[in-house]
């Protein structure tokens, strides 16, 4: 995203430049107008799926998907370059610039999308373990990561049970090193169901790793490839003694100054619609237009979310928590289409304001199902420990969840954001959510 962010600006201004032929420009100028096409394209490349870690498109169907965003850059380039007040800049050289750095800046980034299919970048992994969580590991990347090449699994001494194929169980014949080295493996994932007894050889994977081989539990391995901590992976010392979890006064006060600006932006933009959002409501069904409910926040504390109303006033007449599914009657029409646009979350940014809620952050749930998760989910209270979000790691990673075996899996993804988030991070997942938002998927 950067790279291509940066392609387009840096484009348009070398030929600007080589157009003048180092003539003066107005260089602020072209370079107002290279941010807001750069910012423009990633919003419209993330809604096409570029940005995705792993897709199973094919060469033609990405240069389709290019040619569609040639096309919408057009009249984007052209509104923006009709909104600016440009002077003292060759108005016919800017436009045929900012199409050569887009142009430019698909081809890369259709090349880069499947430079993943070459060899030169195909990771080849060994998995030490033959049971029940080492064939997790196979169906997993098989799943999700298509430059991802199984060598085989070397069983344990101590691991009875073989759950994968057996033609893909090597033979102990030969050390754990010797077999990874005369394989050529890059990388080896440690996926032993039973730990205890000298299931780990320790010097073994010690001297792998000196052999430059990098060689990660399940819990470093999920995390780095799917983007999530698996919960069968999970124990409480890997999340004490291993990196991340940091929150920090710094780290605190820019996410804070983020959410305010941004938060600011998204109101004086989305005023209009949310004004059409509440006529809608009050026309179909009458007052009130918002609703608060109470959810948990950052450390456990309650608070009360405001959303505009999307279900009947009598939702919940026998005052019993419901989960909200994805085809669910209680909806009204107007409901549906503002729930599918996410307009009804709106309404949340004066809780970003107010310092309560997040742009970025796991989504806030009720207390009376926060009670239910915690008792049957392994660390579920984890994700208290950041503010909940408008917008999350989970919602742009995972479709529309309504039971408890839903809230398990992306709990797995808002462990991997606890854990990691960023900057950049909270960036990336505002740009997804255009994409959820436009295409229509995800969940709330």
């Amino acid at each position: 995203m950067l790279f291509d962010f940066s392609f387009v600006i840096v484009g348009i201004v070398i030929a600007m430049m080589w157009i003048h032929n180092g003539l003066p420009i107005n260089h602020r100028q072209v370079l107002i107008f290279g941010l807001l096409l750069g910012v423009a394209m990633l919003v419209i490349n993330s809604w096409l799926g570029f940005y995705q870690r792993f897709n199973s498109r094919s060469v033609m169907e990405s240069r389709a998907r290019a040619v569609l965003s040639l096309y919408l850059a057009v009249p984007v380039a052209y509104g923006i370059f009709a909104l600016l007040p440009l002077t003292g800049v060759n108005q016919e050289f800017l436009q045929l610039s900012a199409m050569s750095a887009v142009f430019g800046m698909l081809v890369t980034r259709v090349s880069a999308t499947h430079a993943t299919t070459t060899n030169i970048l195909t990771r080849r992994i060994l998995v030490f373990g033959t049971g029940a969580r080492a064939l997790g590991v196979k169906r997993a990347l098989n799943k999700s990561d298509p430059s991802a090449e199984i060598l085989g699994f070397f069983p344990s001494p101590n691991e009875e049970e073989i759950a994968v194929p057996d033609n893909m169980v090597l033979s102990r014949n030969h050390s754990l090193t010797d077999t990874a080295i005369t394989m050529k493996a890059d990388e080896i994932v440690v996926a032993l169901t039973e730990r205890r007894g000298g299931s780990m050889p320790l010097r073994e994977l010690l001297d792998c790793k000196l052999q430059g081989i990098r060689v990660l539990d399940l819990a470093s391995h999920f995390e780095q490839t799917l983007g999530q901590i698996r919960l069968e992976s999970l124990y409480a010392g890997w999340l004490i003694f291993g990196d991340g979890f940091r929150q920090g006064t710094m780290r605190t006060l820019v996410k804070r100054i983020f959410d305010v600006v941004c938060a600011l932006i998204l109101i004086l933009l989305a005023l209009p619609v949310m004004a059409v959002a509440a006529v809608a409501i009050v026309v179909e069904n009458g007052f009130p237009i918002l609703y608060r409910q109470e959810r948990v926040g950052l450390n456990g504390r309650l608070f009360n979310v405001i959303k505009f109303r999307s279900m009947r006033r009598d939702a919940e007449k026998d005052g019993k928590p419901i989960w909200a599914a994805a085809q669910d009657d209680r909806v009204t029409k107007v409901g549906k289409i503002i729930r599918k646009l996410r307009i009804d979350e709106l309404p949340q940014l004066f809780s970003v304001l107010k310092g309560d809620m997040s742009l970025v952050g796991p989504r806030p749930e009720r207390p009376f199902f926060v009670d239910q998760l915690t008792k049957e989910i392994p660390f579920y209270a984890v994700r208290h420990s950041v503010k909940p979000g408008v917008t999350g790691w989970a919602q742009v990673r995972y479709h529309y969840g309504a039971t408890v075996e839903d809230s398990a899996e992306k709990l797995q993804y808002d462990l991997y954001y606890v854990k990691n988030h960023s900057l950049f991070l909270d960036i990336l997942v505002l740009f997804d959510t255009v994409g959820v938002v436009l295409t229509g998927k995800g969940a709330h």
